[in-house]
């Protein structure tokens, strides 16, 4: 009877990373609309991105706030290929990127090594 439940037990853990890491989906951030009816929100870069999930609207103007604090030289670029922006992060400086998305998707950002990563998901 220990042997079935240790089993159960191990299986019922088993589901549960499976689901936690392969098959749940981060909501995201939304974007707090900022003045000018921009789409803004700020993001620490240490380690990675947080928030690493941004949520906005198509068609209307996104304003990224990316604020590094760390040294790692990984972490000193961060680049959107599908909208062709890139941009130094310095230590401790707000480096803001904006672009528009026309389309509904899902969009990565990324260190220039690509070990960082993130996304904006446009509905």
């Amino acid at each position: 009877m220990t042997v079935l439940i240790v089993n159960l037990v191990g299986l019922a853990l088993i589901g549960l990373i499976v689901w936690y890491f392969w098959l749940s989906k981060p909501q995201g951030a939304p974007a707090a609309i900022g003045a000018g009816g921009k789409q803004e929100a700020f993001i620490v870069v240490k380690g990675g991105y947080s928030p690493d999930t941004i949520r906005v609207e198509a068609g209307r103007p996104v304003k990224l706030v990316f604020n590094r604090q760390e040294a790692d030289p990984c972490s000193e670029k961060v680049v959107f290929d599908a909208f062709s922006v890139s941009a130094d992060l310095p230590e401790g400086a707000n480096v803001p990127i904006e672009f528009t998305p026309t389309e509904p998707g899902e969009y990565e950002f990324a260190c220039q090594m690509g070990m960082l990563r993130g996304k904006v998901v446009v509905s």
